[in-house]
């Protein structure tokens, strides 16, 4: 077992432990068998849907301003005329290169394209990222993403986070000029974003993480502090394509008013990012 990213266009699981081979009968029946909590499973899924659908809600300003291509803009604007919005917050590295940015949200961000179906549901999408518009909408273009996209300018963030951070997924609800969040999660909730996830949870190997419960022999080649979704240059994965097709990686300097990030991730922001 390693804790190690590895190349996403190489296999390297090679010889190693693998199912029983039964006859298709046998198979069939142990499936069968499996199907039963599959079930239930989804029917439990159903009741905890039910059960977001009676949560109360919590008023949000609906002139909660947000930075897109076009300048200051209103969060209850993004609605783009919808009665409901799904957001994502994505978090940002100020004044750190592409390679730095979050692993986990361009993870998330990386599966979402196509909106029609939520459209039709009467639902918006958005990401609303951390930092300044700038830098995080040349990585937007770099990424190929095709989604709307604001940023969160710094006297905003309390009033949409509320003590939380950047990295949860939150839906609300707009009624005439008012604007309620109705529910939010982070963590394992964001899964919902990414089937990659849920297709790797119906192959023989799984996730191949360290965490999940594996025959002996199994490949489990990551623990769950983010090398998962990094390739072994460090990168975060889906970068990886698009560095290959000779997209430009460069977000430009630091935008007046910010400094670099230097959180707990990084040993401290680049000399020449300083102000």
């Amino acid at each position: 077992m390693t804790h190690q990213p590895t190349d996403p266009n190489v296999s390297a699981i090679g010889d190693t432990a693998r199912p029983l081979v039964a006859d298709r009968a046998a198979f069939q029946a142990e499936l069968d068998r499996l199907r039963i909590r599959e079930k239930a499973h989804t029917r439990e899924g159903d009741a905890i849907a039910a059960a977001r659908r009676r949560l109360p809600m919590a008023e949000v300003d609906p002139r909660t301003p947000l930075i897109g291509a076009d300048g200051s803009v209103p969060l209850i604007d993004i609605f783009d005329g919808r009665s409901q919005l799904i957001a994502y917050f994505h978090m940002w590295h100020t004044g750190r290169p592409a390679a730095e940015q979050c692993e986990g949200c361009t993870f998330n961000t990386s599966h979402i394209n196509e909106l029609a179906y939520l459209h039709s549901r009467d639902v918006s999408y958005a990401v609303l990222s951390e930092g300044p518009y700038e830098e995080s909408s040349r990585y937007r273009d770099f990424m190929g993403y095709t989604v709307p996209w604001y940023s969160v300018p710094q006297d905003s963030v309390e009033r949409l986070i509320a003590g939380r951070y950047f990295g949860i997924l939150a839906c609300y609800l707009r009624v005439g000029d008012q604007v309620y969040e109705t529910y939010w999660t982070s963590g394992r909730g964001n899964e919902a974003m990414a089937p990659s996830y849920g297709l790797l949870d119906r192959t023989a190997y799984g996730r191949q993480e360290l965490w999940e419960d594996s025959p002996e022999g199994w490949p489990q080649r990551w623990g769950s502090k983010g090398g998962q979704f990094r390739s072994d240059d460090g990168r975060p994965m889906a970068q990886g394509p698009r560095i290959q097709a000779g997209r430009d990686d460069d977000l430009g300097p630091v935008p007046d008013g910010w400094t670099a990030c230097s959180c707990s991730l990084h040993a401290g922001p680049p000399a020449a990012a300083k102000k």
